[in-house]
């Protein structure tokens, strides 16, 4: 059968969840138990054939991974640790061959990687790959880190850099990600296999240095408006602290902007957050190899004006992922 073919593939052997779930696939539906003082998150992500990637395109395995690990970076961006997920996976019959297990192999390594263990779902025929993901984690009761606490005063932070997944698919949809063309493998590496920033956001929680937070799957532009509508906030970025993708300067002359990629380019999955004046002092220059670099500071009022080095500020336009204003395929 198919459950139990994906099953086989995706399930990890993780020593924590059977404590927690009492009933897992086979049934009608999971049973898990919550851990005293704690509490429950949870998240779902739907990845979609020509809305979020191109079957023909995007190599099997990489959409297996990215489906996972993008599901789980909501986790990530409350500081809670991700337990065990529920897979919704809808196929054309020619999906159900090779490209099965090469997908399948993608998301068990993602889950080994992330330490997440398949308990249920379900399967459907249909025209195109459509993939739902429900993430399952938890956290100590009262620690989640939410959109909504940021105030002035408070310093912006974001983790690594920012356009290397828009930079992967710029690469992608130009042609230039062909086969043959292994120099720029590694620049395509966080567009199909993104890495959710599960360690830094579980520090932030237990060290309670966050006052809001979110991920950056939309782009700069969005995901950091989209913080301050939540806190009834505005804020002041600073151009010249961004940490833009590096770009080789063959690719430069194609007319690709590292500014515009990390003010807009989505799926990077990094942490966006705030932290009190008073704490600044405390957040460590990078956490598990990854940089943490202040860009900005939280101000009264509505908007986020963009700041230039010579101190000039011009308001900062939303142009990063829609789904329901692009047209254009991530």
């Amino acid at each position: 059968m198919l459950i139990e073919r994906i099953a086989r593939a995706v399930s990890p052997r993780l020593p924590q969840v059977p404590r927690r779930v009492r009933l897992s696939i086979g049934d009608d539906a999971a049973i898990l138990r919550p851990s005293p003082g704690r509490e429950l998150v949870l998240t779902c992500d739907a990845f979609l054939e020509n809305a979020h990637f191109l079957a023909d395109v995007h190599p099997p395995e990489s959409v297996g991974y990215k489906a996972l690990a993008r599901a789980t970076s909501d986790l990530a961006a409350m500081g809670a640790r991700p337990l065990c997920f529920l897979l919704t996976l809808a196929l054309p019959r020619k999906r159900t061959g090779r490209w099965l297990d090469a997908f399948l192999k993608g998301m068990s390594r993602a889950a080994r990687r992330l330490r997440v263990a398949l308990i249920g779902g379900d399967t459907a025929l249909h025209s195109t790959v459509a993939i739902d993901i429900t993430v399952l984690g938890e956290i100590r009761a009262g620690g989640a880190i939410t959109r909504a606490g940021a105030r002035p005063g408070d310093v912006v932070y974001v983790s690594g850099s920012l356009g290397r997944a828009q930079l992967g698919l710029e690469l992608v949809l130009r042609g230039l990600a062909t086969p043959g063309a292994r120099r720029w493998r590694p620049l395509l590496q966080s567009h199909l296999y993104p890495e959710p920033r599960l360690a830094l956001g579980v520090m932030l929680a237990r060290r309670r240095l966050a006052s809001a937070m979110i991920d950056t799957s939309d782009g700069l532009s969005i995901d950091l408006p989209n913080l301050c509508e939540a806190s009834r906030v505005g804020a002041e970025l600073w151009l010249d602290r961004l940490p833009a993708v590096r770009v080789p300067a063959e690719i430069l002359k194609r007319g690709l902007d590292p500014v515009a990629l990390a003010l807009h380019g989505g799926e990077d999955y990094e942490l966006l957050f705030t932290v009190p004046r008073r704490l600044a002092s405390l957040v460590p220059t990078s956490c598990r190899g990854v940089s943490l670099t202040a860009i900005g500071r939280i101000v009264r009022g509505k908007g986020v004006s963009l700041v230039g080095p010579e101190g000039r500020a011009r308001v900062l336009p939303r142009a990063g992922w829609d789904h329901f204003r692009n047209a254009s395929r991530r």
